[in-house]
């Protein structure tokens, strides 16, 4: 069966055969696809990219730190050189050199790989359900939910995790957060300085924070997040926090909501292996989602990174090398402290970022750091708690 909703975009012999397939178009599948169509090795090749959103709302917004100017970096909203860390018993605000942290809007960066897509005349887009994707011995494929098949001569890459998340893990968590872009009397906001974390909230559900980032000096994006193992029931437990917040830490008694977002990211100790196949998985289907922060999107860049290094040396992306190793062990420690709650994750971070300068902690988290970087992060955090957790971690 031929689907309804797939858009040529010049004179094109219908197909259900393509060299590349790519199912899911997030911030993994585009990361890669966009990467793969502009270095130019792969001009004469076919692709198909399947995803049953269209794309047309700000669904998201994704900060991150960086040194120097990324593969997106024309996209980046807003920069900040400056961060504030609070908690209960500590605040300071710290110079992120060499360190930027930067914003993209998720409708900027959908508007921009489509509009370049779209120009592409060896792709095509399929707005269709994906039920399932399917590996043979020389290719790989789908079937869409009409059931349809579509086959991918050489990769198929996919970003839809299609196995329920919370199944296979021994440690698993979900940082979910609600968000709004505020807007209120000129002068309100510092707007070369962001809110990192900002655990002066109620720790009654798990470990919970806020974060703020500037647009303007009217203008900025407050998101109330928390790690637990479940997610908040009703919508006015998300909502009360945030208006305390404004009102209370912020001191904002008028404003305006102009956009909100909402989402949730799986935290686990899940250990990825990426088996020889002709499905590569991308994304948080693939592990690049740091288990014990749930950050994503640089890990998703350095991984696009190899994964096209991979191919235009002409070798098997499927055989690349996992990164991971020991982080992969902090984050199990990390969420084993998590579990057994204590001490709590307010505290493990304001110990963290007390007694260490932030760069350390910003590769630390980014799994970019040194051994002896890591022997003075875990030397300055709570001794008998990440005892007991790594010895949990070891033998679980």
């Amino acid at each position: 069966m031929r689907a309804d909703h797939l858009y040529n975009y010049a004179p094109y012999h219908y197909s259900y055969e393509y060299d590349y397939i790519f199912t899911g178009a997030g911030a993994a599948g585009l990361s890669l696809i966009m990467r793969m169509l502009k270095s130019g090795a792969f001009d004469q090749h076919t692709f198909l990219l399947v995803d049953a959103d269209w794309k047309r709302k700000n669904d998201r917004t994704w900060c991150f730190w960086e040194e120097s100017a990324g593969f997106f970096d024309d996209l980046v909203c807003q920069r900040w050189n400056h961060c504030w860390f609070h908690s209960e018993e500590f605040s300071k605000k710290f110079d992120l050199s060499p360190y930027q942290y930067k914003m993209i809007r998720g409708i900027d960066f959908y508007q921009y790989c489509f509009d370049y897509i779209k120009s592409r005349q060896n792709v095509r887009i399929l707005h269709e359900p994906v039920e399932q994707v399917f590996n043979f011995r020389l290719s790989a494929g789908l079937t869409l939910a009409n059931g349809s098949k579509y086959y991918a001569n050489c990769k198929l890459f996919n970003s839809i995790p299609f196995t329920p998340q919370t199944q296979h893990h021994k440690r698993f968590f979900w940082q979910h957060f609600k968000g709004w872009v505020i807007e209120t009397a000129p002068g309100s906001f510092d707007a070369d300085t962001c809110t990192l974390m900002d655990f002066r909230v109620p720790q009654t559900v798990g470990s919970s924070f806020v974060y703020t980032m500037p647009l303007s000096d009217s203008r900025a994006l407050v998101e109330y997040t928390i790690f637990s193992e479940e997610v908040l029931a009703a919508e006015e437990d998300y909502d009360l926090p945030l208006q305390n917040y404004i009102r209370e830490v912020l001191k904002i008694g008028q404003y305006k909501v102009l956009e909100r977002e909402k989402g949730k990211i799986p935290m686990s100790d899940f250990k990825f292996r990426q088996q020889k196949s002709n499905i590569i998985e991308l994304g948080t289907a693939g592990g690049q989602t740091k288990g014990s922060t749930g950050y994503t999107f640089s890990f998703i860049q350095r991984h696009s990174d190899a994964l096209l290094a991979q191919m235009k040396k002409e070798k098997d992306p499927s055989r690349l090398r996992q990164t991971g190793g020991r982080f992969h062990f902090y984050d199990r420690v990390m969420l084993a402290v998590m579990q057994q709650q204590w001490p709590p994750g307010a505290e493990v971070y304001r110990q963290l970022f007390a007694r260490n300068p932030v760069d350390r902690v910003f590769r630390f988290l980014d799994n970019q750091s040194s051994f002896g970087e890591e022997l003075k992060i875990f030397a300055s955090l709570p001794k008998l708690p990440f005892l007991k957790a790594s010895i949990s971690a070891t033998f679980a």
